[in-house]
């Protein structure tokens, strides 16, 4: 790979996170928050130029699952990290089968080993969509990430701030892991 892919480029690969991250969120079944440990794989595999009249982008195919101790993923994404070298921004765009859109966003430099991304119900480029049941349910407010990048490692922060009915005020759900490469 050529530095096409400015900080994504150490992102390509196959990766996996054995009981590190640990999802903090509303349990329906029992009606309290749990903090609960998982495991996951992730694929970036690269993929550019896509042009867009004069921007250029370059960026990393991916797919990750987490599992609990079941034996399904609790929790999927299929989507695109996307690099514009001309601005500095940097994108990720990731559907969630239950009916979540996501294109967060944000600048870093090329050569970054750190950089977040952020995305807002209603922003006028990095937005939320939702299906009609969450609108009203269990809506997506705000999502951040923090990526921090290392040597064959990579770790994420993650809030998703979201109006539930059954919490009075929005609601922290998070999620963080470090995965290291295994291909």
């Amino acid at each position: 790979m050529a530095n096409e892919w400015g900080p994504l480029e150490k992102l390509a690969g196959e990766w996996e996170g054995e009981k590190g991250g640990l999802d903090t969120a509303f349990s329906h079944s029992k009606g309290e928050v749990l903090g609960t440990p998982y495991r996951e794989k992730c694929t970036m595999k690269p993929f550019g130029p896509v042009d867009n009249g004069k921007q250029s982008l370059y960026g990393l195919d991916y797919k990750s699952a987490m599992w609990r101790d079941e034996g399904n993923p609790f929790h999927t994404e299929v989507g695109y990290w996307l690099w514009d070298a001309a601005t500095g921004e940097i994108m990720k765009g990731f559907v969630v089968p239950r009916g979540i859109t996501v294109l967060a966003g944000g600048t870093t430099d090329a050569d970054s080993v750190s950089f977040s991304l952020k995305a807002a119900l209603g922003d006028p480029q990095y937005n939320i969509g939702e299906n009609k049941y969450l609108a009203k349910n269990a809506s997506s407010l705000s999502y951040l990430v923090n990526i921090t990048i290392g040597d064959d490692t990579w770790s994420y922060d993650e809030v998703t701030m979201l109006r539930m009915n059954e919490f009075a005020e929005p609601y922290a759900h998070t999620d963080h892991n470090t995965l290291h490469r295994v291909g």
